[in-house]
């Protein structure tokens, strides 16, 4: 994220807020991007960090592991700190060419196709309910071993049900608990994630901002 003296008074105003709590250090910048994006100080209480995620995630970029996003939306959201940063590929699963397919969406074709050539990739899933069911059900069969998913769709139908599918799955994860999410919000953490990890292995005389 690129710093102006208003975002670091915005920042000290959520601090202020926030007051006294039991995150880690790593885990409460995070939450404080998240509620500086949306202006929702519920997300205090709705992040879900897997065990080992933040450290699985900025390990995984720092060795530019591939990053595979559902929507445009988050692609673009992300691009600019992944490019002055680490790098690291980064793919749309809605614009990923497949073959006409009735059975699922395009993003969860999309997403399928990515996985399966980037099985050990990170994943953000910040839109699309259909894209997090195909995601979960690759990681189920074993397919593919992500480094950190990132899954923040709003839920209206099923999207519960593959949020509990991650939580209980066996991968670094970050999601949010109950209806509230968007591609803002996985935005946001990601923003976070990578300022995390260009401060523990990045080289600042290489940053390009």
């Amino acid at each position: 994220m690129e710093w102006h003296v208003t975002d670091a008074q915005s920042l000290a105003i959520i601090d202020s807020e926030i007051g006294d709590h039991v995150f880690s250090p790593a885990e409460y910048e995070i939450i404080r991007r998240v509620i500086y994006a949306t202006a929702d100080f519920e997300y205090k209480s709705l992040i879900w960090f897997s065990e080992h995620a933040l450290q699985s995630g900025a390990a995984a970029l720092a060795a530019r592991t591939t990053i595979v996003a559902d929507v445009p939306l988050v692609q673009v959201g992300i691009s600019y700190d992944i490019q002055n940063t680490f790098a690291n590929p980064v793919y749309c699963s809605f614009d990923t060419a497949t073959r006409p397919q009735t059975e699922k969406t395009r993003v969860a074709w999309g997403i399928e196709t990515l996985a399966r050539r980037y099985p050990e990739g990170i994943f953000i899933v910040g839109q699309s309910q259909t894209a997090l069911t195909a995601l979960m059900d690759l990681i189920e069969t074993e397919e593919i071993r992500p480094a950190l998913v990132i899954a923040t769709p709003v839920r209206f139908l099923n999207v519960d049900a593959a949020k509990q599918r991650l939580q209980e799955a066996l991968v670094p994860h970050i999601t949010i608990e109950g209806r509230k999410g968007n591609a803002v919000v996985a935005s946001a953490i990601v923003d976070g994630l990578v300022d995390l990890a260009w401060q523990a292995y990045g080289q600042d005389g290489n940053r390009g901002r």
